[in-house]
């Protein structure tokens, strides 16, 4: 007995929003991951930062080296977080104005600090107030995906960055973050992009796309139109056009799939 096109149809919508849930669950498993290592720098920069204060002094450069081991920890125990750090807000700190304690493992696999030049007469880099991996946490109070972008302050690299806020008695102190790189995120998804059944790729909430199977919307590149602030605010899927924008549960990422 043949089967009515009404039902071969709901068939096929049922499997493709299985297929859906599969990618995104493992992009959050993934994903989640890294943010646990972003939660633990927030945690320990924040009771750090409350320890100084109750000591009656403001934090400097040298009290931050005390986060060190619990970031070395995370770069040897996490296999896609290759950078891992704290970056200051502007004015926190009495010897700088500007700091990243930021730690990130070489080509060779050995970790080692960021040095980087903030000297604001020297610098192209010393304003980083205004990057998104900065900026969305610092304006949202929540946690975001960044990129992916050529990451010149720190590796060279095409990288994601996962952020949020660290906070120390309601105030803003500055962001803890984790850098992926984006070879390893492709390595990871692209596999499971390909297995959907229309051209699909992730992108963040700015629409900036972080991994992709689909040859008309590269990584790294903008998709424009939807609003996939709103989409990742309402947390359910909803269609746009020829796509079906799916939010990833848990984590700032939408899955765009074309359906026609």
């Amino acid at each position: 007995m043949s089967q009515s096109p009404g039902l071969v149809g709901a068939a096929a919508s049922t499997s493709a929003c299985g297929a859906e849930e599969h990618v995104l669950a493992q992009v959050a498993r993934w994903l989640e991951a890294v943010f646990d290592s972003v939660a633990e720098t927030c945690a320990d920069t924040a009771a750090l930062l409350g320890r100084v204060a109750a000591e009656g002094h403001r934090p400097a450069t040298a009290d931050l080296a005390a986060l060190r081991p619990g970031l070395h920890l995370r770069l040897t125990r996490d296999e896609l977080v290759s950078g891992v750090g704290f970056i200051a807000a502007p004015g926190l700190l009495t010897d700088v104005p500007a700091w990243l304690e930021w730690w990130q493992t070489s080509a060779e696999g050995d970790l080692r600090p960021l040095l980087p030049d903030l000297d604001p007469d020297r610098s192209a880099y010393s304003d980083y107030t205004h990057w998104d991996w900065f900026a969305l946490p610092r304006d949202t109070g929540r946690r975001a995906v960044s990129g992916p972008y050529v990451d010149y302050l720190c590796s060279d690299e095409y990288s994601l960055t996962l952020s949020a806020p660290v906070r120390v008695a309601g105030r803003f102190a500055g962001v803890a973050a984790a850098d992926v790189y984006l070879r390893h995120f492709e390595a990871a998804v692209l596999p499971l992009l390909r297995r959907l059944p229309g051209p699909s790729h992730l992108v963040n909430a700015r629409g900036r796309v972080a991994a992709s199977a689909d040859p008309a919307h590269l990584a790294g590149s903008l998709t424009r139109g939807p609003d996939f602030t709103a989409v990742l605010e309402r947390g359910r899927a909803q269609t746009y056009g020829a796509t079906r924008l799916v939010p990833c549960r848990g984590v700032p990422l939408v899955l765009v799939v074309a359906t026609r």
